[in-house]
C-alpha cells in the first residue's frame, strides 16, 4: 500500500501577483539593397558624363535663347499646332466611320474598311507624303467636272499634302482604337436601346459612343501627342512648320545643331501641355468607372502642404 503525503496549503509557495509579460516586440531589420545604390551611382555618373561632354562640345548655346522667340519660330509653332489639330480631326472622323464600316454586317463595306486600314497602316507616313506630293507627275489636271478643275501642281499645295498624308494615315489607326472602344460596350446596351425603339444611329450616338469614350480617350491622347511630333516629317514636302523653320534658321545663321535643340525644346513644351490636358480628359471620362478618382497632382501637393502644418501627435 502506497502512502500519499499530503501537503498543507500554507506550505505551498505564494502565487505571483505580477502581471503576465506581453509578447516580445520583433525588431525588424530592413533588407539592404546594395544593387540599388550601385545602379544610382552608375546612372548619376552617366548623366554627369553626358553633361560634361556637351559642355565641352563646340555648341553655341547662346543661339538657343536668341532665336527661341523669333517670329519664324513662333509662326512654325502655330503652323505645327494647326496641322496637328486639322489632321486629328480628319483622323478621328475617318476613324469613327471606318470602325463602324468594319463592324458592319455588310461584307462590302467591311472589306473596304479592312483594306483601307491594312494599306495605310502598312506603309510609312513619309512614303505617303511623297506619293501625294508627286502625283502631279502622273496626273496633269484634277478634273471634278463642273465643280472644280485645275492643274495638279496648283491643287496639291504643301498644306493639302500634309493634311492628306497625316490625316488619312491617322484615320487607319483611329479606326482600330474606335473599334476597340465600341466592342468594349456590352451588347446588352444595344439590345436594350433597340427594344426601346431607338434606331441604330441613335443608339451609337446616345448609348454606345459615350460609354466607349472611356476606352477611346487614353490612346487617342497618345495619338495626338504622336501626331504633334510626326508633323516634323512634312518638312520634306516643303511645308513650313516648326522643324522646317528651325532648319532654315540654322542654315542661315550657321548654328544648325543649336536650332535642332531649340526645336526639341518647343516640342517638349507642347507635348507636356498636351499631356496635362490628356490627364484631366481621361479623369473626366473615368468618373463612372470607379467609386473614387485618384487625387490630381495639385491635390497631392495641397495635401502635402497641409500635412506639414499639422503638429505631431495631434490634429491641426
Amino acid at each position: 500500500m502506497i502512502d500519499i503525503e499530503k501537503s498543507d496549503p500554507d506550505d505551498l509557495p505564494p502565487a505571483s501577483t505580477a502581471p503576465a509579460a506581453g509578447p516580445v516586440a520583433i525588431k525588424a531589420i530592413p533588407v539592404r539593397h546594395y544593387g540599388r545604390y550601385v545602379a544610382a551611382v552608375v546612372a548619376i555618373a552617366a548623366l554627369v558624363a553626358i553633361i560634361y561632354a556637351f559642355s565641352q562640345g563646340k555648341i553655341n548655346w547662346g543661339a538657343v535663347p536668341e532665336y527661341f522667340f523669333d517670329d519664324r519660330i513662333i509662326d512654325g509653332v502655330g503652323q505645327t499646332l494647326l496641322l496637328t489639330s486639322l489632321s486629328m480631326v480628319i483622323g478621328v472622323v475617318g476613324g469613327i466611320l471606318l470602325s463602324v464600316m468594319r463592324l458592319s454586317k455588310n461584307p462590302v463595306t467591311s472589306s473596304i474598311a479592312w483594306f483601307y486600314i491594312w494599306f495605310f497602316r502598312g506603309t510609312p507616313v513619309l512614303v505617303q507624303l511623297f506619293v501625294w506630293f508627286n502625283l502631279g507627275l502622273v496626273f496633269e489636271y484634277i478634273n471634278l467636272g463642273p465643280i472644280y478643275k485645275d492643274y495638279w501642281s496648283s491643287f496639291m499645295t504643301p498644306l493639302l499634302t500634309a493634311l492628306l498624308g497625316l490625316g488619312l494615315n491617322e484615320a487607319a489607326y483611329m479606326a482600330e482604337i474606335c473599334r476597340a472602344g465600341l466592342l468594349s460596350v456590352d451588347e446588352g446596351q444595344t439590345e436594350a436601346s433597340h427594344a426601346l425603339g431607338m434606331s441604330h444611329g441613335k443608339t451609337l450616338r446616345r448609348i454606345v459612343i459615350p460609354q466607349a469614350m472611356r476606352v477611346i480617350v487614353p490612346p487617342t491622347g497618345n495619338e495626338v501627342i504622336n501626331m504633334l511630333k510626326t508633323t516634323s516629317l512634312v518638312a520634306a514636302v516643303q511645308f513650313y512648320e516648326l522643324f522646317k523653320n528651325a532648319q532654315d534658321i540654322g542654315q542661315s545663321s550657321g548654328s544648325p545643331v543649336e536650332m535642332y535643340f531649340l526645336a526639341a525644346a518647343w516640342y517638349l513644351i507642347m507635348t507636356s501641355v498636351l499631356s496635362v490636358g490628356q490627364y484631366y480628359l481621361e479623369r473626366y471620362y473615368a468618373r463612372g468607372s470607379s467609386r473614387s478618382l485618384p487625387p490630381t497632382p495639385m491635390q497631392k501637393v495641397r495635401a502635402s502642404l497641409l500635412s506639414l502644418g499639422r503638429p505631431k501627435g495631434g490634429m491641426a
